[in-house]
C-alpha cells in the first residue's frame, strides 16, 4: 500500500440483497391458545381437589376418599366445569391442528380427556339410571388427574419459553420512554419515545439512556455500549460520530440528529433478529413434526389393537383403561418442545454475548463446517493503521521532527494512513507546525510548505523514479511486516520514515490454532497486496492465502470451495464481503454499528471479536447436543412405555393406569424444558 490516498471503492454492504430458504412453521403455535396457564392450573387444581376426594381411582377407594349421598352428582358437576375449563387450551389446540390436517400433540391430549369424560359420562347413567346393569367404573379421578398434571406441565413449558424469550424484553427496556427534543428556537421539551421522527434534534444529558439512533451535532462524551454491542469499553463520541439507541451516555451532554427510530433503529433490528430466530424453523424441527406425527399413528393403532386385544381377553371397561393409558402415556407434547426450547434458549444465549442468529439454520449446518474464509481488515485486523516505526536519517532532524512534518502535511487529511499519523503525534504530545499549499500528489503522495521548506510525503515508487537513495534492505524489513512505509522529503532530500500497520487482534492468533485444533481449515482472503498479506498471514499461522481480491474474486472462490463438496462457513466485515457472505453456507458478519448489513450474514458478532467465531461454534455444537438429547426425552421414552401401557406386563401383574401415564408425560415434559435452561455458552 503506498501513501497515495487513493481510496479503495467498496461495494455497499446494504445493497446486496440475501433471501435466505427458511422451512415454514409447520409446528403448531401453542402460545397462541393456551393463553396464561397460572390461573387456569390453580382454579383446575381447586376443582380436582373434592373429585380426588370424592371419587375412586380405579375403582379403587383410597383412605382419604369419602363419600356422601350425592356426592356423586357434585363430581359430575365438577368433572364437567373442569373438562371445558381446563381441558379448553387443549381442545382448541387439537381444532388448529386437525383443520391444518397435522394430527399431532394437542389431538392425542384431547382424544385422551375427551374419551376419558364421555365413558365417565356413559359409567354414571349406567350406574344411575340403569338399574339392572353391571356397575361400569368410571374416569372422572383419571381425568381430573390428567388435565391438572397436563396444565402443570404445560404451565412449566411455556415458562421456559418465556424465559428463553426474555432477551427480547431486556432489548425493549434498554430504551427510554421519553426524549428531549430541541426544536428551530433551542427550546427543549419532553416527548414520547414513539412521537420521536427522523431529523429531529435531541438533547441527551448526562448519565442518560440515548433515546434513538443518531448522529452527534454538538457536544462530546464517552458513550457505554455494553448493553447493545457487547463491547465493554467507553467510546468516545464527538461530533459526526454516530450513537446507537439503547447506550448509555457518559458525563458529557450531547445534541443528536435522529437517524433511526422504531423499526428502522439498530435496536429494532437486533430485536428483529432475535425474533426471527426464534420463530422460524430449522431442519431438526422438521425431523421433530416428523417424529411427532409418526408417533401420532403409532399411538392410535397401539391404542385401538390394545382396545381390541382387552376386549377380547376381558370386557370393556378394561379395554377402554387401556386404550386410554396408550393415547396417554404416547403423548408427543414434550418432543414438539424439545427443539424450540433449545432454540430458544439458544439464540438468547447467542443474543446476550453478541452473537446475533439471523438464521438459525446457521446452528445445524456449523456442525459439518471444513474450512472458514476470513477477510483480513476488520476481521483479523484493527482496521486501523497505528504508526510502527518512524526515524531520520539526517542529524539536522531527529525522529520526532520528521512525524511532525509529515504530520503538518497530514493535519487536513481524513485517510486512515493521516489518522494513524496524527495518532502518534497526539500521543507524543508533538508541536506541529502549520503547512501552507498543501496539495495531493497523484501516484506520490502530499506536497506543500512547512517552516519555509518544500515537503513531500512520498512513496517508494516516487523515490525509485526520481533516482533518490534509501535504505533498501530497512524497507524491505519494514514492508515484509505488513507496514506501509511514506518518505519524508525536504527538498527532494530522503530525510525519514514512517511505517505504519493496521494491528491484529488480540485474539485473532489464538482463534485460528482453536480452528485448526478442530480440523477446520482457515483461509485468509484480502483485497491488500500479497506481502502484507503474508506477513500478517505467517503471524496468524495460516498458509492458505488468496490477496489482491475484489468483491466477485471472494464470491468465486467461496463458491469454489462449495463446489468442492466442503461447508464453507464465510466472515467478513459487513461491508465490500456481502458477496460471498451470501455465497457461503454460513455467512458471518462481524462488526459492530448501525452500518451492518444484516441481510447478507447468517450470524453477526457484534463485538468484533474474533474469538466470538469460536463462541458461535461452541454454541452451535452444544445447542446440537441438546437437540438430540431432547429428542430423545421427549420420544423415546415412547419404545418401553407404549407397550406397557397396552398391557403387555399384565400377565406379571404391571399395569399402568392413566394418571401415571399423565404423569411420565409431564415429567417428560418437565425434564426436557429443564434440559434445554441448561444450554451454556461457556
Amino acid at each position: 500500500m503506498s501513501t497515495t490516498h487513493e481510496h479503495q471503492q467498496h461495494m455497499d454492504h446494504s445493497s446486496m440483497e440475501h433471501d435466505h430458504q427458511h422451512g415454514g412453521h409447520s409446528g403448531m403455535d401453542h402460545s397462541m391458545h393456551m393463553g396464561n396457564l397460572k390461573p387456569k392450573f390453580f382454579i383446575s387444581l381447586i376443582l380436582t381437589i373434592p373429585i380426588i376426594l370424592m371419587s375412586p381411582m380405579m375403582g379403587l377407594d383410597l383412605p382419604f376418599q369419602f363419600q356422601f349421598p350425592g356426592s356423586e352428582w357434585v363430581v359430575l358437576i365438577l368433572a364437567t366445569i373442569l373438562f371445558f375449563y381446563g381441558g379448553m387450551p387443549f381442545l382448541q389446540g387439537a381444532k388448529m391442528e386437525l383443520s391444518s390436517k397435522e394430527p399431532a400433540m394437542m389431538t392425542l391430549i384431547s382424544l385422551g380427556i375427551t374419551v376419558a369424560y364421555i365413558y365417565s359420562l356413559y359409567a354414571f347413567v349406567m350406574n344411575h339410571f340403569v338399574p339392572q346393569a353391571d356397575h361400569v367404573m368410571d374416569f372422572f379421578w383419571e381425568l381430573a388427574t390428567l388435565i391438572v398434571i397436563m396444565l402443570l406441565g404445560h404451565w412449566v413449558e411455556m415458562n421456559a419459553v418465556s424465559n428463553a424469550g426474555n432477551a427480547l424484553e431486556q432489548m425493549a427496556q434498554l430504551l427510554p420512554n421519553t426524549a428531549h427534543i430541541v426544536d428551530e428556537n433551542g427550546d427543549t421539551k419532553d416527548i414520547s419515545l414513539q412521537e420521536v421522527q427522523e431529523g429531529q434534534h435531541v438533547l441527551i444529558k448526562a448519565g442518560e439512556k440515548i433515546p434513538t439512533d443518531g448522529t452527534v451535532l454538538k457536544g462530546s462524551t464517552s458513550v457505554n455500549e455494553a448493553m447493545v454491542t457487547g463491547e465493554a469499553k467507553d467510546v468516545e463520541k464527538e461530533q459526526k460520530d454516530k450513537v446507537i439507541g439503547g447506550s448509555v451516555n457518559g458525563s458529557g451532554t450531547i445534541t443528536v440528529e435522529v437517524t433511526g427510530t422504531g423499526e428502522s433503529g439498530y435496536l429494532s433490528q437486533v430485536m428483529t433478529l432475535v425474533e426471527n430466530a426464534q420463530n422460524e424453523k430449522s431442519r431438526a424441527e422438521s425431523l421433530s413434526d416428523k417424529v411427532a406425527k409418526w408417533l401420532f399413528y403409532i399411538a392410535l393403532t397401539a391404542g385401538i389393537l390394545a382396545f381390541i386385544g382387552w376386549l377380547i381377553a376381558s370386557d370393556l371397561s378394561t379395554a377402554f383403561e387401556r386404550m386410554v393409558t396408550v393415547l396417554i402415556i404416547a403423548c408427543p407434547h414434550a418432543l414438539g418442545l424439545a427443539i424450540p426450547l433449545v432454540i430458544a434458549r439458544s439464540t438468547s444465549l447467542g443474543a446476550k454475548n453478541g452473537l446475533l442468529l439471523q438464521n438459525r439454520q446457521a446452528l445445524e449446518t456449523a456442525k459439518k463446517v471444513d474450512v472458514i474464509l476470513m477477510d483480513k481488515t476488520g476481521t483479523l485486523t484493527e482496521g486501523n493503521f497505528a504508526v510502527n516505526d518512524y526515524r531520520s536519517f539526517n542529524e539536522d532532524y531527529n525522529a520526532e521532527q520528521v512525524l511532525s512534518y509529515i504530520s503538518a502535511l497530514e493535519q487536513n487529511s481524513s485517510h486512515p494512513l493521516a489518522v494513524g499519523i496524527l495518532n502518534k503525534a497526539e500521543e507524543l504530545s508533538l508541536d506541529i507546525p502549520e503547512a501552507s499549499d498543501v496539495d495531493n500528489l497523484p501516484g506520490v503522495g502530499l506536497e506543500g510548505t512547512v517552516e519555509g521548506k518544500d515537503i513531500k510525503i512520498a512513496s517508494v515508487s516516487y523515490l525509485n523514479k526520481q533516482s533518490i537513495s534509501y535504505d533498501q534492505e530497512l524497507f524491505d524489513k519494514l514492508s515484509s511486516k505488513g507496514n506501509s512505509v511514506s518518505f519524508l522529503l525536504i527538498d527532494e532530500k530522503n530525510i525519514g520514515l514512517v511505517a505504519q500497520g493496521d494491528q491484529i487482534k488480540p485474539a485473532a492468533k489464538s482463534m485460528i490454532q482453536s480452528l485448526k485444533d478442530q480440523n477446520i481449515e482457515p483461509v485468509m482472503l484480502t483485497g491488500d497486496n500479497k506481502q502484507v498479506a503474508q506477513s500478517v498471514a505467517k503471524e496468524l499461522g495460516i498458509t492458505d492465502i488468496h490477496a489482491e481480491l475484489m468483491p466477485e474474486d471472494k464470491e468465486e472462490i467461496v463458491k469454489d470451495y462449495r463446489d468442492n463438496d466442503q461447508v464453507v462457513m464465510m466472515v467478513g466485515d459487513g461491508v465490500n464481503d456481502a458477496p460471498s457472505l451470501a455465497r457461503a453456507d454460513i455467512g458471518v458478519a462481524i462488526g459492530a454499528g448501525t452500518d451492518v448489513a444484516i441481510d447478507s450474514a447468517d450470524v453477526i458478532l457484534v463485538k468484533s471479536d474474533p474469538s466470538d467465531i469460536m463462541h458461535f461454534l461452541t454454541l452451535a455444537k452444544r445447542t446440537q447436543r441438546k437437540m438430540v438429547q431432547n429428542i430423545w426425552w421427549g420420544a423415546g421414552y415412547n419404545i418401553v412405555a407404549i407397550p406397557l401401557a397396552a398391557g403387555v406386563l399384565a400377565p406379571i401383574g404391571i399395569i399402568l393406569s392413566p394418571a401415571v401415564g399423565a404423569i411420565v408425560m409431564s415429567l417428560s415434559t418437565i425434564i426436557v424444558a429443564i434440559n434445554a435452561m441448561l444450554l451454556k455458552i461457556d
